[in-house]
């Protein structure tokens, strides 16, 4: 059985793509509340109505879901696993399977969804269904049900520490994020001692 796209599908993923490209482009180039949608579509050149067929709103041009790559990891590590020591290595498998212009493109829907309000609002919905995501994953794993308080506590002191390292590699864009995470979910792991 062949589970290779059909070329309709491959077409309109081409159209997607290309159309997102060009909106963070311009975004970079023009500033988010100055690019319209009608530029973004002149400059992929398909109709304002296309981008919308798409991307119901503006926001969404920049509000991508990358967080199924990372859940899918951390749901095929076995189950022995501790809960950080399993979102550690599913970070790294999600981080690592990217290509760098996918690595380099989500660096620049980050800083956009940091640093412009209209989008820091937006995410906080994509956020907090993320968070609950992960609850829900952990519980699993550990066969608890998701309002576990502990559960609840981890997931809480995950997102915390990968919240604020949000933050900092927004400021920082030259930081090895990856490296970074590890580094904060390790501290985390070992029960944050302060050395």
């Amino acid at each position: 059985m062949n589970d290779r796209p059909g070329l309709r599908e491959r077409k309109k993923a081409k159209t997607r793509a290309s159309i997102q490209k060009e909106a963070l482009r311009l975004f970079r180039e023009q500033g988010y509340a100055a690019t319209t949608v009608e530029k973004i579509a002149e400059a992929a050149e398909v109709a304002p109505s296309t981008v919308f067929r798409y991307f119901a709103t503006k926001e969404d041009l920049v509000l991508v879901d990358q967080f199924p790559p990372f859940i899918e990891a951390l749901r095929a590590l076995p189950p022995e696993l501790g809960p950080v020591s399993a979102v550690r290595r599913a970070l790294r498998a999600a981080v690592e399977a990217q290509t760098p212009e996918e690595r380099a493109d989500s660096l620049e829907r980050e800083r956009l969804m940091a640093t412009v309000p209209e989008l820091w609002a937006a995410s906080l919905k994509g956020v907090t269904g993320e968070i609950r995501t992960l609850q829900e994953t952990l519980a699993r794993r550990e066969g608890r049900e998701p309002d576990d308080p502990e559960i609840r506590n981890i997931t809480g002191a995950i997102a915390g520490v990968l919240v604020a390292l949000w933050f900092a590699w927004v400021r920082d864009p030259g930081m090895d994020a990856l490296a970074e995470a590890d580094q904060a979910l390790a501290h985390l792991e070992a029960g944050l001692p302060l050395t």
